[in-house]
């Protein structure tokens, strides 16, 4: 969607949003908002400036920023360059040896190094890292899905892709304490040195309840969650997802994210947001605003 030119704001209406934000500013000092980005927001260059500027705001008012990427155009990019073409399955992508190397490649350099340098540029002090350094901090085992109506035990292989076993958040306490801003690619390690392709979604949801986050923000291509005819569901509890899933509202791509956004609200984190990162500011106006921009998953 094309992004319009800021246009000036009255003096008071600026004075207006400074004082809305104040009372989240209070209310969320020193908590760490786990946020998933990726989608259009990665890839639009007035997006990417966008949202490097809301997460060294959030942490200069003194709240603890981690950011999980994704990367899957880049990936797609590089895939086609070197003649693969991707393969999903229920949202997961089918990870050959081959792939791995493609995977690793672009989350672990070309694209989390570009989100460090821009979070760096505005002013913020990021530190990238890969679920493989300090000591292998994100632990992972060998997915296997499930196929929709098979038999129990019949399970489908797709390569190299994990799920997650444990993270030790003791490194990005650290960063956190001394003001860093982490940025994760979703590659884990299994105890066999295997190296795995993890949905930055479900990392993101697992790191928010290691950390015991106030907040778990997942940026998307879409308004948030919607109906079968397209609404906006601002407000959902889990069982409330659960009868969306059943009756086929919530499909394909979706699937992992609902899945980490229900685990996350189920085992702690105090509130999940999914929310439209084609939005300038999405996070700010999420985090600091009386009226959010996606739907919120609260436990019941």
């Amino acid at each position: 969607m094309p992004i319009a030119e800021t246009p000036t704001i009255d003096p008071h209406v600026k004075a207006q949003i400074l004082a809305e934000a104040l009372p989240y500013i209070r209310r969320f000092f020193d908590k760490t908002i786990v946020v998933k980005y990726g989608g259009n927001a990665m890839t639009d260059p007035l997006l990417k400036d966008s949202f490097a500027r809301d997460v060294v705001l959030l942490k200069l008012v003194g709240m603890n920023p981690v950011v999980v990427h994704g990367g899957g155009p880049q990936i797609e990019q590089l895939l086609q360059r070197v003649g693969k073409k991707g393969e999903f399955i229920q949202g997961m992508r089918v990870t050959d040896p081959e792939t791995m190397e493609v995977v690793e490649m672009v989350l672990g350099g070309q694209v989390n190094k570009e989100i460090v340098n821009l979070i760096n540029r505005h002013g913020g002090k990021a530190v990238g890292l890969t679920g493989k350094d300090a000591g292998g901090f994100i632990r992972a085992r060998k997915l296997y899905m499930r196929l929709p109506g098979g038999e129990e035990g019949d399970l489908l292989d797709i390569g190299q892709v994990g799920e997650v076993t444990a993270i030790d958040p003791a490194i990005i306490n650290f960063l956190d304490s001394g003001d860093f801003i982490p940025v994760i690619a979703p590659i884990g390690i299994g105890d066999d040195g295997q190296t795995y392709n993890i949905n930055a979604d479900i990392v993101a949801g697992k790191l928010a309840e290691v950390l015991r986050a106030e907040k778990l923000i997942l940026l998307t291509n879409t308004p948030g969650v919607l109906d079968k005819a397209g609404n906006l569901l601002t407000g959902l509890t889990p069982s409330e997802i659960d009868a969306l899933v059943a009756d086929g509202t919530l499909s394909g791509g979706m699937i992992p994210k609902i899945a980490s956004a229900l685990e996350a609200a189920r085992r702690g984190v105090r509130s999940v947001h999914i929310i439209d990162g084609r939005v300038p500011h999405a996070l700010l106006l999420e985090i600091l605003t009386d009226h959010g921009v996606g739907t919120m998953i609260h436990a019941e």
